[in-house]
Order: structure tokens, then C-alpha cells, then sequence
């Protein structure tokens, strides 16, 4: 008799195979319709203003072309579905725009629509052509839409008390096991083909940490939510062809994963799988780690105060910039010495308070670049030796607290006169799902980003298509792609 898989892959499965999503609750479409339409305005914002992540797109042999392959947004590529994964992937991450959670790991959920999107138009296409017969869910927006909440809801529940960091694991594990389980869902496989391609997520080697951490940060941490979707459209596909999983992936002694992470007590989880993450996700008002959007917001306004008592020297006449924030972000994004690169600077809370308290206003995707104004200024980077950073325990009490999910900071600004600032403290910045201008600011960020390639005539295609659930999802892609950018790639 073979041995039973370790129940969480097993759990795992059943939602993904087996839990009804409440139809009738527009407030999980709705959020899920946001959450897509938000990581497509990352995608493309990406395409038409990130070079460097140019440089990663395509097939792996230039010239090649997949029939019926996943055509990448906002480029002139086709590509098949593990390299699409890769590159969608990349392109809603590359900017740090894209939406996030926080836990006990941290995370970005919209990060698996870099696995769901190729799969579905990839079959979408090969059923039209008949070079496939499909025996998954219908190929429409409401299977993408559903595939969506779930996706996010066991990366978000996951994420809330299992703390990979403190193994040196990346959070993008999260996104290789729900995107894995989808996947699976949507190509039509077996439960127990589902199960097992869980168990070679869990035998992989997992991304350690590094590349997000002091002076090793690099731009791996922009590619790696596309290689961790990549390798789950990866798996999926050898499991489908006939790989067979391994039932003790988990709990196996002494190989097992838990044996070298969590040990016997496995995983937690808050709550049972339902919709939660999906409804309570942090949209991103700016291209700033997660973390430190609400010292960004704080520094803002602290500027304007600054001002409006015709001030106008800060490196005169401030003497500290005194800074609350949570434990979470004490840990990854408080940084001295010098900043190597743009993914260095975008993940420095003192860089980012600094440029946001010079500039009046939060910081763009090209501030962080080498080749910006502010890379090498002097006047930021003695202001920000002058930002002391602390993690506040009621900061952190909240930002773990499930039902608070605060993400706060409170910033005091000394002056030189021995007079100060008062606080200013931020619990819920503009982007979580407590503050009200979430949604206009959201919608904002979106016409933006897609006005950079399309017209307004063509965004309402894109938004109509997200509003019809029968919408095939090859159609949806289509619309995502301007003809004129293949005269560019």
C-alpha cells in the first residue's frame, strides 16, 4: 500500500480542486478584477520604461517563435508558457509596484499571475487551433478570476505566521506552491497529479535570501517571482508527462523539508483557505518596498511642514529625522554605507525617506537608477546618515495582528533650534484596504501605467474584458498587446 502525502500538499489540493468562492460576494470579484487589472499596469509600465528588465524578455534563442505560444504584454513575443511565466513574472515585478503582504514572511501575491496568465492563453490558443484538446475549466476570465483568489489566498495564508526568512528561504517559495496548484487546476490534471507536483515544489533547492540583503542586493530580487512561476508551470508539465511525486516531501527524516526549517510542529495557518488575501492586499501608490510606504507618506508631509515654517535648508536645520516602523522593516530595508545599485536604493528606508523629504513627493521607478540625479547627491545621503531607525513593538503588534494588518510608522523631525516637527504616524497608507482613497488612488496608478501604451479607447477594451466573465483570456491578452512595439523589440 503507498504512503499518504503530507496532508498540508493534500489540503493544498482540495481547495484548490474543491472550495466554491461565494459568487454572489461582489466584493471578492471586485477585488480580484483590482488586484488583475493592477498587476497589468505594472506589467506595462515595466515594458515601456524598464530597459534592464527589456533585457530579460523573449525566447531563450532569439528569433524563436512558439506556435500558439503566450504572447508577452506590452511586447511583440511569443513564448511558451514556462518561459512566459518567467517573463510576465518579471514584468509585474521588476519596479517594486506591484501589490504586497505582510506576515510573519512577506510577499507579493499578484506575483502568480506570472504563472496563470501564460498557462491559460497558451491552452486558450492550442484549443482554438486544435492542436490541443483541453480538458481543464473554461479558458475565461471568471476561471482567471477564481484562479486569482486562490493563488493569493494560499500564498497570503502561508505568509501570515511561517517565517521562511528565518531559514534563509525567499518568500518566492510562496509563489512556486500557488502557482504550482493552480496551474495544475487549470491544465486539467488529476488531483493526485496536483499532489504531487506539490511535492517537487517542496523538493526543490528554494532561492536563499541573499540577494535581497545589505550588500548583496541585487536585481535577482526583480527576476525572482518569474523564475519561482517559471519552475511552477515547469513542474506542473513533468508531472503532467508522467513524473511521479514524492508523498513525504515534507515530513521525510532526515531529507525532509520540515527536517531542515520548521521542524515537527510543520506549518500554521490562520485560518482556513477562503478569500481573505484577496480582499485585504496592500496596492502600491509607489514603486517602495512594502515597508516603508508609510514612512514615505510620513516624510512627505513632514516636508510640507517643513516648508510651510519657511524653512528651506534641511541639512542646516534639521538635526535628526527619528523613525518608528515595524520589526519586518528594521530587518529588511534599514541600510547604511554606501548603495550599489537601483535594486540597493529602492530597498533603503533612509534613501527613500531622504529622497521623499527633499523631493516633496514620494519616489518614481527612475530615482533609483544609477544614472539619476539622486544616486551619487550629497545633500540625500548626509540627510539620511540623520534618520534613526527603530522598531517599535506596538508597530510590529499591529502590522502582525490579523485583524488589524496595520502597516505603520511614525517619523519626528528634529530641528536644529532644539524646536521639532511633531509625529506624524501612518497605520494605514494609501494602498491598504482600510484607507478610503485605496481605490481612487488604485485606478489612478492603473490609467497611468497603461496610458504609456495605450489609448483610452483601448484601456476601456481592456477594462470591459475584465468585466465579462465569459471573456476568452486570449482575447484578453490580445488587447494587451500594441502592435506598434514590435518595430521596437
Amino acid at each position: 500500500m503507498s504512503r499518504p502525502y503530507d496532508q498540508p500538499m493534500v489540503d493544498i489540493v482540495y481547495y484548490v480542486y474543491h472550495h466554491p468562492l461565494n459568487q454572489d460576494d461582489e466584493s471578492i470579484w471586485k477585488c480580484a478584477r483590482t488586484a488583475l487589472l493592477d498587476a497589468m499596469g505594472c506589467a506595462i509600465e515595466t515594458a515601456a520604461t524598464s530597459s534592464e528588465c527589456r533585457k530579460l524578455l523573449g525566447p531563450v534563442i532569439e528569433g524563436t517563435v512558439v506556435p500558439d505560444g503566450f504572447k508577452v504584454p506590452g511586447t511583440g513575443f511569443q513564448v511558451d508558457p514556462v518561459k512566459g511565466a518567467f517573463d510576465l513574472g518579471v514584468l509585474i515585478r521588476y519596479l517594486d509596484h506591484n501589490d504586497a503582504l505582510g506576515g510573519a514572511e512577506w510577499g507579493h501575491p499578484s506575483d502568480n499571475l506570472g504563472a496563470i496568465l501564460p498557462v491559460m492563453d497558451w491552452l486558450s490558443r492550442a484549443s482554438l487551433s486544435g492542436r490541443r484538446v483541453h480538458d481543464g475549466p473554461p479558458l475565461t476570465m471568471q476561471t482567471l478570476l477564481t484562479a486569482l483568489v486562490k493563488a493569493y489566498e494560499i500564498q497570503g495564508c502561508y505568509q501570515m505566521l511561517n517565517a521562511f526568512n528565518a531559514y534563509g528561504i525567499d518568500h518566492v517559495v510562496l509563489v512556486k506552491l500557488a502557482s504550482a496548484a493552480v496551474v495544475c487546476w487549470l491544465l486539467g490534471m488529476t488531483e493526485v497529479q496536483a499532489i504531487a507536483t506539490l511535492s517537487h515544489v517542496w523538493m526543490d533547492g528554494h532561492p536563499n535570501r541573499v540577494y535581497r540583503s545589505g550588500a548583496n542586493t541585487s536585481s535577482r530580487k526583480g527576476w525572482a517571482a518569474g523564475d519561482a512561476a517559471r519552475r511552477a508551470v515547469q513542474l506542473a508539465l513533468l508531472v503532467q508527462n508522467g513524473q511521479p511525486g514524492s508523498p513525504g516531501a515534507l515530513s521525510a527524516k532526515p531529507w525532509g523539508f520540515w527536517e531542515r526549517t520548521f521542524g515537527e510542529v510543520g506549518f500554521v495557518l490562520p485560518r482556513p483557505f477562503g478569500s481573505w488575501t484577496v480582499q485585504n492586499v496592500l496596492f502600491k501608490s509607489m514603486p517602495v518596498e512594502g515597508h516603508a510606504i508609510s514612512a514615505v507618506e510620513a516624510a512627505v508631509l513632514q516636508a510640507h511642514r517643513f516648508r510651510q515654517r519657511g524653512l528651506s535648508d534641511p541639512l542646516k536645520q534639521i538635526q535628526r529625522i527619528d523613525l518608528r516602523t515595524t520589526a519586518a522593516a528594521l530587518l529588511i530595508i534599514n541600510k547604511h554605507g554606501p548603495l550599489n545599485n537601483a535594486a540597493d536604493r529602492d530597498h533603503c528606508i533612509q534613501y527613500v525617506v531622504a529622497l521623499a523629504f527633499l523631493k516633496g513627493d514620494p519616489p518614481e521607478a527612475a530615482d533609483y537608477l544609477d544614472k539619476s540625479p539622486w544616486a551619487n547627491n550629497e545633500e540625500l545621503e548626509a540627510l539620511r546618515e540623520r534618520i534613526v531607525v527603530q522598531s517599535d513593538p506596538k508597530l510590529t503588534e499591529d502590522y502582525l495582528d490579523l485583524d488589524k494588518k496595520s502597516i505603520g510608522a511614525g517619523m519626528t523631525v528634529h530641528l536644529a533650534d532644539g524646536s521639532s516637527l511633531p509625529q506624524i504616524v501612518i497605520q494605514y497608507p494609501v494602498g491598504h484596504a482600510r484607507n478610503p482613497q485605496t481605490p481612487a488612488a488604485v485606478q489612478k496608478k492603473f490609467f497611468q501605467n497603461m496610458g504609456l501604451m495605450f489609448s483610452a479607447t483601448e484601456i476601456g477594451w481592456i477594462l470591459g474584458a475584465v468585466q465579462n466573465p465569459d471573456a476568452l483570456i486570449s482575447d484578453f491578452i490580445d488587447l494587451l498587446i500594441q502592435h506598434s512595439v514590435k518595430a521596437k523589440w
